[in-house]
């Protein structure tokens, strides 16, 4: 893998993304594309419609044309690159694949006049492997179109990229500075050992252990933190430590400090909160005073999970312009293509 596989899936049905239409799906359902967990496999699992797939698969063409999967992004941006994964499907994956995107506003249900622009040419695959290819169109996206050439199964696709936040929904409100549908970005950590941490800026509840940040148990004197790059420069007003299904492993103590990176070093912190020892399986809520923050960095004594970090606050009037600046450069360029 290279190294986009590091961004956000945009796609990802936990990110808010959907499978909206496919040309067939006979065997299996086109909603797997999106899954968030890997791909699983159990021989000898036989349904009316033959061995059950953890993937999406269509019915053998006779004739011309192919098969193909309309996906609406969960969170629009730029695409960095795509992940074909063809996990277990070794005797019916598709030879080639193509992927399409395109940008449109609001809640289209017909694409068939939308500008798609090709960013992953035809391309071949090979059996049970996630193929990997880097895209380098700088523009935004909110659809992609994977075309199997000419039918078979695909057991994932995976959009990473950077979300780029539609301004117009942010501006004026108190908004989760935190979050990853807002722009926010783990930047650095100490340790991701069974866990990102950017699982902690995703939207809604952690619904177990696996979809929050936890590290590795400590055996020496130090602890754990991450970097947060805020999605605008912001003024944190309610901070929101939750350690929901952590009930043997939440942190110690958990503390927040920030930093304006605009006018200061990345190791110029100043405390936010203290540090306060939080109860396992709780949603915690701490209100604040901070000065303008860029960055916040969360530290955890000794180590342990947290589910989520949420920094609700105001983007300053700087801050909200540079998202406004980004998103009108970005659209722009997809108009005049």
């Amino acid at each position: 893998m290279t190294d986009f596989t590091d961004l956000p899936d945009l796609a990802v049905r936990t990110l808010g993304g959907s499978v909206t239409a496919a040309s067939d799906e006979s065997f299996e359902e086109k909603e797997n594309l999106i899954n968030p967990w890997e791909p699983a496999f159990r021989p000898e699992t036989f349904g009316p419609k033959g061995q059950e797939y953890d993937g999406w698969e269509t019915a053998r063409r006779r004739g011309p044309g192919h098969d193909w999967a309309l996906i609406r992004l969960g969170l629009p941006g730029v695409i960095r690159g795509v992940v074909i994964d063809t996990a277990w499907f070794k005797g019916n994956y598709p030879p080639h694949a193509s992927v399409e995107a395109c940008a449109v506003n609001g809640y289209p249900s017909d694409l068939s006049t939308a500008d798609w622009v090709e960013i992953v040419p035809k391309s071949p695959l090979k059996g049970d492997t996630a193929h990997a290819f880097p895209v380098s169109t700088e523009r935004l996206f909110t659809h992609v179109r994977l075309n199997m050439l000419p039918d078979g199964g695909i057991a994932r696709l995976r959009v990473h990229g950077d979300v780029i936040p539609d301004p117009r929904v942010l501006d004026g409100l108190t908004v989760d500075l935190a979050a990853l549908e807002n722009g926010a970005r783990v930047i650095e950590c100490s340790d991701m050992f069974y866990s990102s941490p950017d699982n902690m800026l995703f939207p809604g509840l952690a619904r177990n252990q696996a979809e929050g940040w936890e590290t590795a148990r400590r055996r020496d004197d130090g602890h754990d933190w991450a970097v947060i790059r805020l999605a605008a420069p912001g003024v944190i007003r309610l901070a929101e430590i939750d350690t929901t299904n952590l009930k043997f492993n939440a942190p110690g103590a958990a503390a927040l400090q920030g930093l304006d990176a605009r006018t200061a070093a990345l190791d110029a912190w100043h405390p936010l909160l203290p540090r306060t020892a939080p109860l396992p399986d709780t949603r915690h809520r701490f209100r604040l005073v901070s000065p303008e923050v860029t960055h916040v960095r969360l530290d955890i004594h000794p180590d342990g999970g947290i589910a989520r970090l949420r920094l609700l606050g105001d983007m300053t009037p700087a801050g909200a312009g540079e998202l406004a600046a980004r998103w009108d450069a970005l659209t722009q360029r997809s108009a005049n293509h």
